[in-house]
């Protein structure tokens, strides 16, 4: 599809989804009612670069991005997981007002929060349990894996991706991960940021150096992006609530 041109297509209710979009231009279209989300950098819109202030309205409606983005210092990771962990008991207590069942539900086929949590789970298991502590096998069953992640590859790990757990049930595992990370940073140093671990996250991903700093950084990370989708998509689940 590199390098596809497409001229009077008609792409109204499109959902583009997963999909690797770099160098992509749009010349002479309506944009009327689009939602983007997803790694953005350098966006164009009508001449005027809006990468700047999308990324400083994100940085003032979830100030933790910030002190991940700035933190260097093993004190730096501590005060950043510190305001992550704060927004995420904030969001709990949120959703905990909600049904169980709204809390299944998916908006727009995005994860649900239950599922949110879920995959928040299995990235710890991956990045901090396995990575960082070296531990073989610390994937919970009820961690949910990134959407290309192969089915077979996570039912080989124990990951059960079709189960149906309960938000207390995912509750419980979510608060002994989060346990996981604050042990792991309550004891970093310099030495340790700049340890170069020995396993890969799960089999399949690619063979590279990762020190202890930038494992930790995936974790906060994902703990900040999927805090915004939570965020944004509980507002949904309110109002049809």
């Amino acid at each position: 599809m590199a390098d596809k041109r497409f001229t009077g297509e008609d792409f109204r209710g499109a959902v583009f989804r997963d999909c690797d979009m770099r160098g992509l231009k749009i010349t002479d279209s309506w944009l009327v009612d689009v939602s983007i989300s997803g790694l953005i950098g350098a966006v164009v819109v009508n001449d005027v670069d809006v990468t700047d202030f999308v990324e400083g309205e994100l940085d003032r409606q979830h100030p933790e991005r910030v002190l991940v983005r700035e933190a260097r210092t093993a004190g730096d990771y501590r005060g950043a997981w510190d305001a992550i962990e704060r927004a995420w008991s904030a969001t709990v207590d949120r959703a905990r007002r909600l049904p169980e069942a709204t809390l299944q539900e998916q908006v727009d086929e995005e994860y649900s929060f239950v599922e949110t949590l879920r995959h928040l789970v299995f990235a710890t298991d991956a990045w901090a349990s396995r990575t960082v502590l070296d531990d073989p096998a610390p994937y919970h069953r009820l961690g949910l894996t990134y959407s290309g992640y192969p089915p077979e590859s996570a039912a080989a790990l124990g990951v059960e991706l079709d189960a149906k757990p309960s938000f207390a049930e995912v509750l419980e595992v979510r608060a002994d991960r989060q346990a996981v990370v604050r042990g792991i940073i309550a004891g970093l140093t310099s030495d340790e940021l700049a340890r170069v671990c020995t396993r890969t996250p799960a089999p399949g991903y690619p063979e590279e150096d990762r020190t202890v700093g930038h494992c930790i950084r995936v974790v906060m990370n994902e703990e900040c992006g999927h805090l915004h989708y939570a965020t944004r998509d509980l507002a949904v689940l309110e109002a049809r609530a």
